[in-house]
């Protein structure tokens, strides 16, 4: 049986969501609990490889089983062999053509920057503290720039593998709420390598007053990491969505095309 799940977690005190040899990852964790479930050996696919410290509300997985128990009975059973910080928000059986990271989908990221004078203990695992000054309407007015097919280059580490920087942003948007919490908010076909974390460290820039909504373009049109801004740490940001394409927005998203 294939089933897929869905997986939120709390990145703090894991080296990414990727099994790797110097640390422990939340797939390590969520492949250790479902073998124990099961009673076999489980090594599941996730859909997106979050670095070391990042969040997500929900990570979609997908792994084969002999199990007889139900699979949407299977995320009440794991979340008994998971630790507080790594929670099953639900589980089913997966279609035949189902692949959490091949399938057409779109990702939502946020990068929260909680931007006041002094810092909130209870804030301090999801949001990045900054004291400084930000103007959000300029953050929000080079954001805007992002919208539509790009080369990403400029926001992509150097350490990015894929084939091609070229990716799709459908949603771009910079707000701040009543208690200074700066929330920039990413949705789009697929990123690269530390894209949202580059294009954060860039915004607080352009919030900072340092670098000009202008010039934010020009860093995007020029398809060159050293001229795009730090990269912001890994605590401030958060994957909150992941939607899965259907046949008819599939057929949409071609025709748009």
């Amino acid at each position: 049986m294939r089933v897929r799940a869905t997986i939120a977690y709390d990145g703090t005190e894991y080296c990414g969501w990727q099994v790797q040899p110097n640390g422990i990852s939340v797939q390590e964790v969520v492949n250790a609990g479902l073998s124990k479930l099961l009673g076999e050996e489980i090594t599941c696919v996730g859909a997106s490889r979050t670095d070391a410290g990042v969040h997500s509300m929900g990570n979609e997985i997908l792994f084969e089983t002999k199990t007889r128990i139900p699979a949407d009975k299977i995320a009440y059973a794991l979340n008994q062999y998971l630790p507080e910080d790594i929670v099953c928000q639900g589980s089913s059986q997966a279609a035949d053509d189902f692949h959490p990271r091949f399938s057409e989908s779109y990702k939502t990221y946020e990068y929260r920057i909680l931007n006041r004078r002094f810092p909130m203990p209870t804030m301090r695992r999801d949001s990045l503290f900054y004291h400084y000054d930000l103007d959000e309407k300029r953050m929000q007015e080079a954001a805007d720039c992002l919208l539509g097919e790009h080369d990403f280059s400029s926001f992509a580490s150097i350490h990015a593998q894929s084939k091609t920087r070229v990716r799709t942003i459908y949603q771009a948007l910079v707000s701040r709420n009543a208690d200074d919490l700066i929330t920039i908010r990413l949705c789009g076909d697929g990123f690269l390598y530390n894209m949202v974390r580059i294009i954060a460290g860039t915004l607080i820039e352009v919030g900072a007053g340092i670098t000009s909504p202008r010039a934010f373009q020009q860093i995007l049109e020029g398809m060159n990491r050293e001229l795009a801004g730090p990269t912001a740490p890994a605590h401030g940001l958060t994957q909150v969505g992941l939607h899965y394409l259907t046949p008819a927005e599939i057929a949409c998203r071609k025709a748009l095309k």
